[in-house]
């Protein structure tokens, strides 16, 4: 019989075998009885060596065609007994609790901002949210903010181009006048967001970026108020040895103002003592007007910070732009 004529019916006679395996030790066995060391398809291909120089070619060509069916067809016989083997004996129970694997991880702002989020929840902060395209009512006017600031420039704020000229929020302060123009005092919350500036991208600025603030009016508040719940708040977020310091400074809707520096073992690594935070200050006694709250009776302090500067100095990044470029290598390290 010539040797082309032998390998068909080796071939089905091994595919039929692998088929009816019922275990994996007996698919074993029948790869052992036709592909192992002294196998059946094993022979042929020991007989390659006597084959004349025109007979090899035809020959190769349908031994491996032979090979790789046998091999698909052990591979898939073996991954199907593999499941049969490892399903459980009795009757699915429906109703018992599902398992699945996680699909994915939360991007490190998120991490960032649910820590933020709960040390706040701790004293009492609920979490408020509002649109990222704003007025200039909301985001600047409300806020005591006059028109010739230089955060009305266009130069500074991304402005719509249509006739109610809306813009994308500066910041999430707007937010504050929303939820004050709605709700009697007391107000304590915290507003997460994302906003923009018209700032050129580099290691530490980004046209947007995460903003976190606070706002909290009730009868008698102080300045004392605002520095313990900064503390408390900076030291959950960045350690124990978190030491701050606040210094004068301006913005349009508080009066005072101060900016807040930190120092801590994560600053130092970074060569620095000191490192700007944060800004706050007492409610602007205007913006209490312009909500409808009387300033006379009614006090309050505020406060806000950048979410990828927490981010940063938690984690020891220096480039704000590897949060915003989807990195997989950078991702699957939080």
């Amino acid at each position: 019989m010539a040797f082309t004529d032998q390998i068909d019916p080796i071939k089905d006679a091994a595919l039929q075998a692998l088929q009816a395996a019922d275990s994996l030790a007996g698919l074993d066995d029948v790869r052992v009885q036709y592909l192992g060391t002294n196998g059946q398809f094993t022979g042929l291909l020991k007989q390659m060596g006597s084959l004349s120089k025109e007979e090899r070619p035809a020959a190769g060509k349908a031994v491996n065609q032979a090979k790789i069916a046998l091999t698909e067809t052990l591979n898939r016989r073996r991954e199907e007994l593999e499941l049969a083997e490892a399903a459980p004996k009795h009757a699915t129970d429906f109703t018992a609790p599902g398992r699945r694997r996680p699909l994915g991880k939360k991007h490190p702002l998120s991490q960032v901002t649910e820590a933020i989020v709960r040390s706040f929840r701790k004293i009492g902060f609920a979490v408020a949210d509002g649109p990222e395209i704003e007025t200039e009512h909301y985001c600047f006017d409300a806020l005591n903010t006059p028109a010739d600031h230089p955060a009305r420039d266009t130069q500074d704020t991304f402005f719509l181009n249509t006739n109610e000229r809306p813009l994308l929020r500066t910041h999430t302060s707007s937010v504050q006048i929303r939820v004050m123009e709605k709700t009697p005092p007391p107000v304590r919350i915290i507003v997460p967001g994302r906003v923009y500036r018209r700032d050129t991208a580099d290691a530490t600025h980004n046209p947007t970026f995460h903003q976190i603030e606070g706002l909290y009016v009730d009868k008698n508040v102080t300045v004392g108020d605002l520095k313990g719940t900064v503390e408390f708040v900076f030291k959950e977020l960045l350690g124990k040895e978190v030491k701050l310091r606040f210094r004068p400074h301006y913005f349009s809707y508080t009066e005072p103002s101060l900016e807040i520096d930190f120092s801590s073992p994560l600053v130092r690594k970074m060569g620095k003592e000191w490192l700007e935070i944060a800004g706050c200050g007492m409610v602007h006694p205007r913006v209490f007007e312009n909500v409808g709250y009387d300033p006379e009776q009614w006090s309050g302090w505020a406060f806000g910070f950048g979410i990828e500067r927490i981010a940063m100095i938690r984690y020891g990044i220096n480039d704000i732009r590897l949060f915003y470029e989807n990195d997989k290598r950078f991702l699957e390290q939080f």
